[in-house]
């Protein structure tokens, strides 16, 4: 049975539960009893001899496992009397005995299926009557590595969970990676590192801190140690698998899958179940090649508290860089796995990610967005980004870019990140799965790999100094210029005025005292507004004149004006006038205009006066910099930002037809239209 019908036959369990699970449930009986088959093809061979074993040794030896595992060839087995056969034999008893059937794998393989919480499903498919079909389904298929090798396998659990996700349609923003595009990473993140992995004796750690169903780890391992279907770098590479997932079922899959690898289930053993953002189950490790498709726009208020204690330790922490904004994780995996590079004098590390296109621009000059970029460029890890083709994945049809960061960039690379615009390297799938229509074939795979290598301007690939995506905002500012006048429309906007409108009102409890409070205040409010007639209605355009007149009428008309008072009068009698005299404070400088305040985005390469001289001052020659708002860091006027804009280096202009061939299509439409109006009319 090929792919596409073992995950028909497979999902033909759903015509037998319809009536009893939901669609979103369905999960729950397919992916635990699909992981169970799997382990019970895997163990057939070898189970007469675990059961010989462990009656042999049962009560003679304290730690059985180490035989157990020897007769069994895995780093797992079975020691229950039952197997899908014999469960079937005893119909009555099923129930009890599959939950024996489970408890009887060894401690490691059952932490693993404990976490599909399988034993209430049990339980309502023995209620339905259905636990008989349904097993007896999966005994009809063959699971074993033999029939159905581990990456076909794990492209058929992908498929299942794909499947779930579309019928629960609760997490847009988890996708499962299409192999040609995890295949196409793992090209990029090994390019170059041939004769570092082709070493002999060579020792070499993969981790994926969101691993799913372990897809992109165990694709990087084939990449280096080849397949039947694929050469490899270094076959005899000894290679070790490190993980963390955070979804109980694909962790369970994950993780049973790579027990089924190898005899000693080594790999297995470093895929560790819980969310990496608030708990790093691989702290104090570092890691040869990092790889991970994080979940896109998805929030991590979960983690919230613990992340921002992460922060808070600053660059011993594995977010000190920032935090993005809560909707928003991606950047938080990209920080966790540039935190377990390994040092340059060990070695390095590579990284590849693939995000969408919020984590390249997202977030203004000092928000934690633009920080973070500034911390990876600035350390220049950044090597290569690649603009994939839309309509990959299968639950979303967004852009996304593949990051490829080291900490040992070529000598020709420093200073530099590359730029790939791979958009238009794809071809259409025969049938669609999902939103996924496009595909990335061997062959385009291979034309991208070659431009990264290449690492050449040309018409799909952009070279730009580090810098170059670095920018100073700066504040520039105009002067403030108002007109004032105690015209009877402006006395009127005085009770808009939050500090001459709280002098009618007391927060007084005792109703006497209150009262006799607010008819005080406003007996002031009508002294004021006289006082304010008294000004007649003529236009003043400086207001130190029209102050000092203020001033003096209040003192004739024995109306005592605090600040605030003075403040609100200011604000209603007056309108903004460009022919008016600049407003100054007490040191006689110019007050700025916060409606005239504007910024501008000063590339890093020039200097701040240069640029404003150049392309401000001579269109608004009264403007100035507010030389107030610094960075942070270097403490230099204009907060630094970085964005990479990556549509803009490839945009590509073209112009609209002529007009006459516009005028013409016109032209023939309403033609269209007429006689199809002559037919209605008969």
């Amino acid at each position: 049975m090929n792919h596409g019908e073992i995950v028909s036959f497979i999902w033909g369990v759903a015509d037998l539960i319809r009536d009893t699970f939901k669609r979103g449930k369905y999960q729950d009986v397919i992916l635990p009893l699909t992981v169970l088959r799997r382990l019970d093809c895997v163990l057939a061979p070898t189970k007469g001899a675990v059961l010989k074993a462990n009656a042999k040794f049962k009560g003679k030896l304290e730690n059985l496992d180490p035989q157990l595992r020897l007769a069994s060839g895995f780093a797992f087995y079975n020691t229950s009397r039952y197997d899908f056969e014999r469960l079937l034999g005893d119909a009555p008893n099923l129930a009890s005995n599959l939950r024996n059937y489970i408890q009887g794998f060894s401690p490691n393989m059952r932490e693993v299926l404990e976490k599909f919480d399988f034993d209430g499903t049990i339980a309502k498919l023995d209620e339905a009557g259905l636990l008989f079909k349904v097993l007896e389904r999966f005994k009809g298929v063959d699971l074993h590595p033999d029939r159905i090798s581990n990456p076909m396998m794990g492209t058929i659990f992908e498929e299942l969970i794909r499947k779930f996700n579309e019928a629960l349609n609760e997490n847009p923003g988890e996708h499962f990676t299409p192999r040609d595009v995890v295949h196409l990473m793992v090209d990029l993140l090994l390019a170059g590192d041939e004769k570092r992995i082709g070493k002999a004796g060579v020792v070499l750690t993969v981790c994926d801190p969101c691993c799913g169903s372990g897809g992109m780890l165990t694709i990087t391992k084939d990449h280096i140690l080849g397949t039947p279907d694929r050469q490899g770098i270094n076959p005899k590479a000894d290679v070790h698998l490190f993980g963390q997932e955070v979804n109980p079922e694909t962790f369970a899959v994950c993780k049973s899958d790579l027990f089924m690898k190898s005899a000693d289930g080594r790999d297995a053993e470093y895929v560790l179940f819980g969310s990496v953002l608030s708990k790093d189950r691989h702290e104090g490790r570092t890691f040869d090649y990092l790889i991970a498709n994080p979940p896109y726009g998805k929030d991590w208020k979960r983690d919230e508290s613990e992340v921002e204690a992460e922060h808070e330790k600053g660059s011993s922490g594995r977010f000190g860089a920032g935090l993005p904004r809560i909707s928003d994780g991606q950047l938080l995996f990209l920080q966790h796995m540039l935190f377990h590079m390994k040092p340059p004098k060990d070695g390095g590390s590579r990284v590849a990610i693939i995000m969408n296109g919020s984590p390249l621009f997202t977030g203004d000059a000092g928000s934690g967005e633009s920080e973070i970029r500034r911390w990876i460029l600035e350390n220049d890890w950044l090597e290569a980004l690649v603009a994939l083709p839309e309509q990959l994945f299968y639950n979303t049809g967004i852009a996304t870019y593949v990051w490829v960061l080291t900490n040992r960039k070529a000598p020709a690379r420093k200073g530099k990140v590359q730029l790939i615009d791979a958009t238009s390297f794809w071809a259409p799938m025969r049938k669609s799965l999902g939103d996924k229509r496009r595909e990335i074939p061997p062959e385009k795979a291979k034309e991208i790999l070659a431009l990264l290598r290449a690492c050449a301007e040309g018409e799909h690939c952009r070279i730009y100094p580090t810098t170059h995506f670095g920018y100073r905002k700066i504040t520039v500012e105009r002067p403030l210029r108002l007109n004032f006048q105690a015209s009877t429309e402006r006395i009127g906007r005085l009770d808009n005025e939050s500090a001459f409108a709280a002098l009618a009102t007391s927060k007084k409890k005792n109703l006497n005292t209150k009262a006799k409070e607010e008819a005080a205040g406003r007996e002031l409010q009508e002294s004021i507004r006289a006082m304010l007639r008294t000004l007649h209605a003529d236009l003043h355009r400086d207001r130190g004149a029209f102050l000092a007149a203020l001033t003096a009428s209040a003192k004739e008309a024995e109306v005592k004006l605090g600040a605030p008072l003075q403040k609100a009068i200011l604000s209603a009698l007056s309108e903004r006038d460009e022919t008016a005299e600049v407003c100054r404070d007490a040191d006689g400088n110019p007050e700025p205009d916060p409606a005239l305040r504007d910024t501008e985005s000063v590339p890093l390469a020039e200097p701040v006066e240069e640029y404003f001289a150049r392309e401000v001052k001579p269109y608004v020659p009264d403007a100035w910099i507010d030389a107030g708002r610094r960075d942070r860091k270097d403490g230099e006027v204009g907060v630094v930002g970085y964005e990479i804009n990556f549509n803009r280096y490839f945009y590509r202009y073209e112009p609209p037809r002529p007009l006459e061939e516009i005028e013409a299509d016109i032209k023939v439409v309403e033609q269209d239209i007429l006689t199809l109006l002559r037919e209605v009319a008969g």
